[in-house]
């Protein structure tokens, strides 16, 4: 993420990040990848959430109605624990959570956004919010 690209053209989000303490994720993502293992992961990629894993029920319920009433380990499925991407490299499942992007960042998976209000770009200038925030 170019920071200061963003901050030239009028966008200047860095202060979201810093105040999270999430500055170090864009680190990792600008050190050293593979390109074709991140491309084949997010082609592959869905969200897997509490929607999703009522769909996986509903469809072992389709195709074997007597699992209809049953736990999903009783379904032969993995318990519903968090929201997940999913996807797979080379055949492996890859599951990315907020715990796992939490722990890999050293910063804890839980709290509230403490950091600057979000303009919304249609009723309010950026200069605007950023000001109100820091100056008052």
């Amino acid at each position: 993420m170019d920071f200061k690209s963003l901050t030239f053209h009028g966008c200047d989000i860095k202060e979201y990040y810093a105040v999270q303490g999430l500055l170090n994720y864009f680190n990792l993502l600008n050190g050293p990848t593979n390109k074709a293992y991140i491309r084949h992961f997010w082609v592959r990629a869905s969200v897997y959430d509490r929607e999703a894993s009522e769909l996986e029920e509903q469809e072992k319920i389709l195709i074997d109605p007597t699992l209809a009433g049953k736990s999903r380990e009783e379904m032969g499925l993995e318990p519903f624990t968090c929201t997940k991407i999913r996807s797979s490299l080379m055949g492996v499942p890859v599951y990315i959570s907020e715990e796992i992007i939490a722990y890999v960042l050293g910063v804890e998976a839980m709290g509230q956004y403490s950091g600057f209000e979000i303009p919304n770009p249609k009723t309010s200038s950026w200069n605007e919010v950023v000001n109100k925030t820091l100056f008052n």
